[in-house]
This record gives structure tokens, C-alpha cells and sequence, in this order.
């Protein structure tokens, strides 16, 4: 069974920075596109970034030249380096494979929360 941790979260002011990071087992990771997923209170979660095996790299457009993802194959582990912090970026945040979550067989992590406070 795939399996995620995510870490990295934490509090921080606006037009602060966080390094997000997340640890897959039981994936064949390096093939596999991933992505990162928040969601905030009373909201649906929503897909902020995805980088498929190759390295190509999609972006929601809320945050679009503020985060960057990237990922280490040999650590299977994935990245999403969050600039220019705002406090709409509030939400806990997830990682996992989008093809998984499409079909809907997707197993989530706990998250991690990150708070941008004004």
C-alpha cells in the first residue's frame, strides 16, 4: 500500500517562506507523476502543484511564481518550496499521486498544517 508523510508545515508570517516535504513508500515513485494538495477549513481540497517522473511541472494559478515543486527520486520524496507566503495559502497540506486521487483510490497522509497569518 502507498503510503505518504508529509512535514515542513508550520507558522508563518505573510511573505514568509516554507520548504514542504513529503516521503512515499510502497510506489514505484520515480515513474509515477505526484502532486500537492491543500485544504482549507470548510473548503474542497484542491491540487496546487504536480510534477510528473520527468520533471514537468503543472501550477494552480493562485500560485503560480510563488511555490515550486520538485522531487528527489533516489529518496522518494517530493518537495514544494511555498514564497511569498499569503494568508489565503492557510490549509493543511498533502501530497499523493494524482492518478490515484482521479480514480479514486488514494490513500491520505495526515498533512501538514501551514498557518500565514497577516
Amino acid at each position: 500500500q502507498v503510503q505518504f508523510v508529509e512535514s515542513g508545515g508550520g507558522l508563518v508570517q505573510a511573505g514568509g517562506s516554507l520548504r514542504l516535504s513529503c516521503a512515499a513508500s510502497g510506489s514505484t515513485f520515480s515513474s509515477n507523476q505526484m502532486g500537492w494538495y491543500r485544504q482549507a477549513p470548510g473548503k474542497q481540497r484542491e491540487l496546487v502543484a504536480s510534477i510528473r517522473g520527468g520533471g514537468n511541472t503543472v501550477y494552480a494559478d493562485s500560485v503560480k511564481g510563488r511555490f515550486t515543486i520538485s522531487r528527489d527520486n533516489a529518496e522518494n520524496t517530493v518537495y514544494l518550496q511555498m514564497n511569498s507566503l499569503k494568508p489565503e495559502d492557510t490549509a493543511v497540506y498533502y501530497c499523493n499521486e494524482p492518478l490515484r486521487v482521479l480514480i479514486r483510490t488514494a490513500s491520505w497522509g495526515q498533512g501538514t498544517q501551514v498557518t500565514v497569518s497577516s
